[in-house]
């Protein structure tokens, strides 16, 4: 098994490239399924998630291929000749369970096994089981798949969320693009990767708006065609960069980055000491002081601080002046990594959804083990700022979200490299 090894090297300096988000991609693949026309998305991800996807679609019969070394992404549905997603590949990713809603849509019929992916916690889909009933469809659990029916067709309805949640919005979403009627969702959530999504629907015809707020009506039209659609940039990818130099000292440029994907994570930031400015090409991100300052930190749906920066901006704390609280508000058991931090020398209390960092002159290297996607990141920045040599196992987790961590920091000055494992 792979393992990264990082050195502290001391400041950054240089330009690290922004890829398309994963989160926005994984999204945006099962569209496809709603058409027998091609869909092309560009400025797509190379990560290991993304082929997951990949192999499920393909194992419904639709065609995908990677272009442009993975960047583009051609995919066509005209010739489905399965509607069954296996356990085999579904567990291997939650984002599976979004080509539900586009099977059912189409041609009234969908089997699909109950997801897996990162260990963080229950995360049920039941929101979006309740969704598509709410449209109409019929649903049976049995042996960990949904068995799911709408002879008919699906139908519009009023949906209202009782929380916010990104995936069931983005299943219902695409679900009520060809359901007879109008379909509203209320409490929908209000992430970039949902406004990427409407826009792609829009350009294959649907007639959706409200997107990016609260509320979004879609209505429901006989047939979608192809498009082509860039991905939007990967807001967790450049928030996780940005840290880059807030941890170890330096200036970084993040090439492609937005402030509008991360402005409550920037605001975060600039609290603590650390300069976010816009550039022609991007962001730069640079540490005013030897240290940053405590801050506290409470995780919410967009446009609040994302859970899925919680882990990275914990091991910028673990180096700050004074004492931090960071609230998990979204996911429970994402302190995972909190245990791997403290046999670097970080001083980390937890509490059920809360972690109190207290700020330590400097981390130590040591041997840690990387529990999830985000966690093992975070181990990678405070490798950053760690006297001696730290060795992340069990990166795996690692390509799922990020592609190229080590090449990417390594152009900026890090002394970081990847031990190939014998399996």
């Amino acid at each position: 098994m792979d393992r990264i090894v990082v050195t502290g090297n001391g400041p950054l300096s240089g330009q690290i490239p922004i890829a398309g988000a994963k989160n926005a991609c994984l999204t945006l693949m099962p569209a496809t399924l709603l058409s027998d026309e091609p869909l092309t998305l560009t400025n797509a991800p190379r990560l290991s998630d993304i082929r997951t996807m990949t192999t499920l679609l393909q194992s419904l019969g639709a065609e995908v291929s990677a272009l442009n070394g993975g960047q583009v992404l051609a995919l066509s549905s005209h010739g489905l000749n399965n509607h069954t997603a296996d356990y085999d590949i579904v567990r291997k990713m939650r984002a599976s369970i979004l080509v539900l809603g586009p099977m059912l849509a189409r041609d009234g019929h969908a089997i699909v096994s109950l997801p897996g992916g990162c260990a963080i916690g229950a995360r049920p889909v039941d929101l979006h089981l309740k969704a598509l009933e709410a449209m109409g469809a019929d649903l049976d659990l049995r042996d960990g798949y949904v068995h799911a029916k709408a002879p008919g067709g699906l139908r519009g309805a009023v949906i209202d969320f009782p929380m916010v949640s990104v995936g069931a919005t983005e299943n219902a979403m695409m679900a009520a693009t060809l359901a007879k009627g109008t379909t509203v969702l209320q409490n929908a959530a209000r992430e970039p990767e949902i406004v990427d999504l409407a826009r792609c629907l829009r350009k294959m015809g649907a007639q959706i708006e409200g997107e990016g707020t609260s509320t979004i009506t879609i209505q429901g039209v006989d047939r979608l065609h192809g498009a082509t659609h860039p991905v939007v940039t990967d807001r967790i990818e450049l928030g996780t960069y940005m840290l880059a130099p807030a941890i170890a000292g330096g200036e970084v440029e993040l090439l492609g980055g937005r402030l509008d994907l991360v402005a409550a994570f920037a605001e975060k930031l600039e609290q603590a000491g650390v300069s976010v400015r816009e550039t022609p090409a991007g962001l730069a991100v640079t540490r005013r002081a030897d240290r940053v300052q405590a801050v506290d930190v409470v995780t919410e749906p967009f446009p609040g601080f994302p859970t899925d920066l919680q882990a990275q901006m914990m091991a910028l704390l673990c180096c700050a002046e004074g004492t931090s609280v960071l609230e998990e508000r979204i996911f429970e058991n994402r302190f995972m990594h909190a245990p791997e931090l403290l046999r670097m020398g970080a001083k980390i209390d937890v509490h059920g959804g809360t972690a109190t960092v207290t700020g330590v002159d400097r981390l130590k290297g040591a041997k840690v083990m990387a529990t999830d996607l985000r966690a093992s990141v975070s181990l990678i920045l405070a490798g950053l700022a760690a006297e001696g040599e730290t060795i992340v196992n069990r990166v795996y987790h690692l390509d799922r979200g990020y592609e190229r961590v080590e090449e990417k920091l390594g152009n900026v000055g890090a002394r970081i490299e990847r031990i190939k494992g014998d399996d």
